[in-house]
C-alpha cells in the first residue's frame, strides 16, 4: 500500500506512468548468532506500471504482483542486473533507480539484548546513495519515518511538499480505493488556495471603443505630430488618418463590413499600417500575408480565412497566387481616391468585434488561423500601462513581420499613445549592422525583439566598441521564444540592467501577444531555467496536469491560460478549437475556458512562473525522455557559445542528438569551438545522453520572418556525419584504443566513441584499469574512468597528470 501511493505522488511529480523505484529486501539466507539476528539484504528494482489512470485499487493489485515477482528473484545480484540491462552509466545518478522505499518492520524485540532497551534514533549521515530515500518504521498502532534526499537537486521546503502530498494523496486513496489516481487529491487545501491565488485575472473596466477609435482620437489631438517614419518618409496623425479614412470608403464601397476579412500582402511601409487602419476603420478585420511566404501558403491563407478582398501593390501582384479573390493595388488606388468628408464610413464598431486574424503554424502542416478582437488588444495595454508608462515621446520601431502578432504590440503601442512608428525595412531588419545604426538614428526608445534576434544585436552593438553609445532605449521587450539569460551577459556588462530595462514577456498567439512580466536583472545570470514572471493582471494561469489537475510549486507541467485575452477559437476548426480551448474547472465566470499552451513550465517558490520548452520538443533517445531546450541552454553557458540549437536526427537505434553552434565573437564561425570541448562542457553538466554525436557550426542561425529560428532551415547533417568515426590521433589515443578494441572485440574505436554505448560494462571497464596499468604503467581510479568514458576524455585526463610509463 505505501508503494503504491509512493508511485502515484512519484507519477503525478513526474507525469510519468512506468517507474521504477528501489526497495531493501531482507533475504532467506538469514545468519542466525546467539545475540542478534541478521539479513543479507539485497535491494530490488521494483517497477511501477500506472498506465490507464487505474484506479487506486487495481494500482495496488499491480504492485503486489510485481512485488511478488520481484521477491522470487530476490537472490539476483544487482551487479548482475546491471550488467545485463546495461543501463546509462553516470555518477551523478545510481543505475535503474534513484529512488528507494524502505518498511522497517521487523520487530523491535528482535533488537532487544538482556539488560538493554534498544529504541532506532534518525541520524544525519552527511551523505546520501540516492536522489531521495523514504524509510517507514513500523510500530503498534502507528508507521513513522524519515526521508533522506540529494541536498544539490531538493531543498528541505520540496522535500515537505513531497511528504504532504503522500499522506494526502495516500489517505484519500484509502477512504477511496476505487477512485482513479489522477481523481484523488495531491496538494492539501492551504497549497491549492495559494496556487489559485497566484495569477489570477483582476476584473478591469470593459472596454469602450475599438483600436481605430483611439487612434483617431490621438489624431485630432496631435495632427502634426509623425505617426510613422519609414526610410526618411515621414507621416503625420493627421496624413495617415486622412489616407486611412479614405481608403475605408472605398473598402466599404466594395462590401467591406463587420467581421468581413481582407487580407493585405503589402511591403513594409506607411502604405501598410494606413491600409491596417482602413480594413478597421471599414469594419472589417484584416488578414496579413506576408510576402516572403511561399506560394503555397500564401494560396491557403486566402482560401481558408475567406478573405473577401486582397489588398497588395503592383510590384507583388503578379507574384501572388490565382485564387479568385479580388485584388486591389493599393499605391495605384491611392492616387485615384476621392476626398472623404467627416471621418470616413460611418461603421457601427464594437470592441467586441474582430480586428485581425492571423494564422501560426500547424500540427498538421497546415497554417490556423487565430480570430482575435479589438477588445482583447486594448485591454492589453490598458493592463501593462502602469508597467511602461508609454507615451507621446516614445519611438518604437515595427521590426517583425505583420504576420507575426509581436507586430500588433509594435504598431498599436506607437499609435494608441501618440508616439512614433519607425517601420524597419525588411533588408535592415536581416542585418544587426544596419539595425542598430537605425534605432541610434532614429533615437528608438521601446525595442521588441525575440532573443534569436537580440543576440546578433548584442554582437553588433558590442562591434561599436566600449566607448560607442547613442542609443535611447527605455525598454527592451523580448517574446516570441524562450529566453537564455547566459544569452544577456555581454549586454548587460556593456549596458547594466536599468538603461535600459529588459523585460521578458513570454506570449501566444491565442492570447493575443502577451502573457507574462518578468524584468530581467543582472543577478538573474547567475541563475539557471528561463524565467517568464507573473501574469497580465487579467490573465489567470495554471500548470496543470494531462488531466488538467493543479500541480504543485516546482513540478513541471502545462501552462494553461484563461482571462480576458483569450481568442475567439481557430477559424474553421471547431474540432481543434474544442481540443486547445478547453472549460476551465477554476472558474467562477459562465462559460470561462482555459487555453492549453503546449508549453512546460512550473511554478518557482516566490510565484514567478519558469518555462521549460516545449512539450513536443521532448525526444527520446535510447529510451530516454530528452528535452531538447536543457541541452541548448547548457551549450550557451559556455563562453565560446553565442547561440545553439539542438535537434534529434535518424531513426530507431541510429537515432542521435545534432547540436548546431554559433561562435562568439573572436572565434571562427566555421569551425567553431572544438566538439570535444563542447562535450565535456556539456558532460559536467549533463548525462552522457543527453551529449550531441554530431556538432555543425554555423556563422548564423536561420530565422522566420517573425524573426524565431527557422529549425526547418537548418542545414540538414550528413548522415555519415552525424554518426562519424575520428580516428586515434596521438600514440596515447592509439594504445587506449587499441585496449578498448580488445576487451570489448571491435575492429576499431572512435576518439569519442562512449565505452558503454559500445557494449562496456562495470566489469570490462574494472578490466580496463587493469590494463591502463600493466601497459602505461598508470594508476587511475574507477571513478575517473566512469567520468572520461572516451579515449579522447580519457587521453586527455592521463596527459594532464603526465607521461609516465608512457
Amino acid at each position: 500500500v505505501l508503494l503504491a501511493g509512493f508511485l502515484a505522488v512519484m507519477s503525478r511529480w513526474t507525469g510519468r506512468d512506468d517507474l521504477v523505484v528501489g526497495s531493501p529486501m531482507a533475504s532467506r539466507n538469514r545468519l542466525e548468532t546467539e545475540d542478534l539476528i541478521g539479513f543479507f539484504v539485497n535491494t530490488l528494482p521494483l517497477r511501477g506500471n500506472l498506465a490507464g489512470d487505474p484506479g487506486f485499487g487495481a494500482l495496488l493489485e499491480r504492485v503486489h504482483k510485481a512485488t511478488v515477482e520481484a521477491y522470487a528473484h530476490e537472490d539476483l545480484p544487482f551487479e548482475k542486473l546491471v550488467e545485463e540491462l546495461q543501463p546509462e552509466r553516470s555518477l551523478s545518478h545510481f543505475p535503474i533507480f534513484q529512488v528507494v522505499l524502505v518498511l522497517q518492520n521487523a520487530p523491535v524485540g528482535a533488537l532487544e539484548m538482556p539488560g538493554l532497551n534498544l529504541e532506532p534514533q534518525a541520524a544525519e549521515s552527511g551523505t546520501t546513495k540516492f536522489d531521495l530515500t523514504v524509510s517507514v518504521n513500523e510500530s503498534p498502532g502507528v508507521l513513522y519515518g524519515f526521508w533522506e534526499y540529494d541536498s544539490d537537486l531538493f531543498d528541505a521546503p520540496t522535500i515537505r511538499r513531497f511528504q504532504e502530498h503522500f499522506t494526502t494523496l495516500l489517505s484519500a486513496a484509502l477512504a477511496a480505493p476505487e477512485r482513479r489516481l489522477a481523481d484523488l487529491p495531491l496538494l492539501t487545501a492551504a497549497e491549492r488556495d495559494q496556487l489559485l491565488a497566484w495569477n489570477r485575472a483582476q476584473a478591469g473596466a470593459p472596454v469602450a471603443l475599438c483600436l481605430h477609435e483611439l487612434f483617431a482620437l490621438q489624431a485630432g489631438r496631435r495632427p502634426g505630430a509623425v505617426a510613422v517614419s519609414c526610410e526618411g518618409r515621414d507621416m503625420t496623425y493627421g496624413e495617415l488618418d486622412e489616407l486611412s479614412a479614405r481608403l475605408a470608403a472605398s473598402l466599404a464601397a466594395q462590401g467591406v463590413g463587420p467581421e468581413v476579412p481582407v487580407a493585405l500582402c503589402l511591403e513594409r511601409g506607411p502604405l501598410l499600417v494606413a491600409a491596417i487602419l482602413a480594413v478597421l476603420r471599414a469594419g472589417g478585420a484584416y488578414v496579413p500575408i506576408d510576402p516572403a511566404y511561399p506560394r503555397e501558403r500564401q494560396a491557403w491563407i486566402l482560401e481558408d480565412s475567406g478573405a473577401r478582398l486582397l489588398l497588395t501593390e503592383r510590384s507583388l501582384a503578379a507574384g501572388l497566387p490565382a485564387s479568385g479573390v479580388p485584388l486591389l493595388c493599393l499605391d495605384v488606388l491611392a492616387g485615384e481616391l476621392p476626398v472623404v468628408p467627416g471621418a470616413g464610413p460611418a461603421v457601427p464598431a464594437l470592441p467586441q468585434g474582430l480586428a485581425y486574424v492571423i494564422y501560426t503554424s500547424g500540427s498538421t502542416g497546415r497554417p490556423k488561423g487565430v480570430p482575435v478582437q479589438h477588445d482583447h488588444v486594448l485591454r492589453l495595454f490598458e493592463r501593462t500601462q502602469a508597467w511602461f508608462g508609454f507615451g507621446e515621446d516614445d519611438i518604437w520601431t515595427l521590426f517583425h513581420s505583420y504576420a507575426f502578432d509581436f507586430s500588433v504590440w509594435e504598431i498599436w503601442g506607437a499609435l494608441l499613445h501618440g508616439g512614433r512608428l519607425v517601420v524597419v525595412p525588411h533588408e535592415v531588419s536581416r542585418s544587426p549592422k544596419d539595425f542598430h545604426a537605425l534605432l541610434v538614428r532614429e533615437r528608438v526608445t521601446v525595442l521588441n525583439q525575440t532573443p534569436s534576434a537580440f543576440r546578433q544585436l548584442i554582437t553588433a552593438d558590442a562591434a561599436e566598441g566600449a566607448e560607442a553609445g547613442g542609443l535611447s532605449l527605455r525598454f527592451v521587450v523580448f517574446g516570441g521564444e524562450a529566453l537564455e539569460l547566459q544569452s544577456l551577459r555581454p549586454w548587460i556588462d556593456r549596458h547594466g540592467d536599468q538603461e535600459p530595462r529588459l523585460i521578458n514577456m513570454y506570449g501566444i498567439t491565442e492570447t493575443t501577444v502577451h502573457v507574462t512580466w518578468r524584468p530581467i536583472l543582472a543577478a538573474d545570470l547567475e541563475s539557471a531555467g528561463s524565467p517568464v514572471g507573473v501574469a497580465i493582471p487579467d490573465l489567470d494561469l495554471r500548470v496543470l496536469d494531462r488531466s488538467l489537475a493543479l500541480l504543485p510549486v516546482g513540478v513541471p507541467g502545462e501552462l494553461c491560460v484563461g482571462g480576458a485575452g483569450l481568442a475567439r477559437g481557430y477559424l474553421g476548426r471547431p474540432e481543434l478549437t474544442a481540443e486547445r480551448f478547453v472549460p476551465d474547472p477554476f472558474g467562477t465566470a459562465p462559460g470561462a475556458r482555459l487555453y492549453r499552451s503546449g508549453d512546460l513550465v512550473r511554478y518557482r517558490s516566490d510565484g514567478d512562473l519558469e518555462h521549460l520548452g516545449r512539450i513536443d520538443h521532448q525526444v527520446k533517445i535510447r529510451g530516454f525522455r530528452i528535452e531538447l531546450g536543457e541541452i541548448e541552454a547548457a551549450l550557451c553557458r559556455h563562453p565560446a557559445v553565442a547561440q545553439a540549437v539542438v535537434a534529434a536526427f535518424g531513426e530507431g537505434e541510429s537515432r542521435v542528438l545534432v547540436a548546431w553552434v554559433v561562435p562568439t565573437p573572436g572565434n571562427d564561425p566555421e569551425t567553431g569551438p572544438e566538439p570535444a570541448e563542447l562535450r565535456e562542457h556539456l558532460r559536467s553538466r549533463l548525462p552522457d545522453y543527453m551529449l550531441p554525436a554530431s556538432w555543425m557550426p554555423l556563422p548564423s542561425l536561420p530565422l522566420t520572418p517573425s524573426g524565431k529560428v527557422d529549425r526547418k532551415a537548418l542545414p540538414r547533417p550528413d548522415r555519415a556525419a552525424a554518426v562519424s568515426y575520428e580516428a586515434p590521433r596521438s600514440d596515447l589515443e592509439h594504445r587506449l584504443a587499441e585496449i578498448w578494441q580488445d576487451l570489448l572485440g571491435l575492429d576499431r574505436v572512435g576518439v569519442h566513441d562512449n565505452f558503454f554505448d559500445l557494449g562496456g560494462h562495470s566489469l570490462l571497464m574494472a578490466r580496463v584499469q587493469s590494463r591502463i596499468t600493466e601497459e602505461l604503467g598508470r594508476e587511475i581510479s574507477m571513478v575517473d574512468l566512469l567520468s572520461h568514458a572516451s579515449v579522447d576524455g580519457l587521453a586527455r585526463l592521463l596527459a594532464r597528470e603526465g607521461p609516465a610509463g608512457l
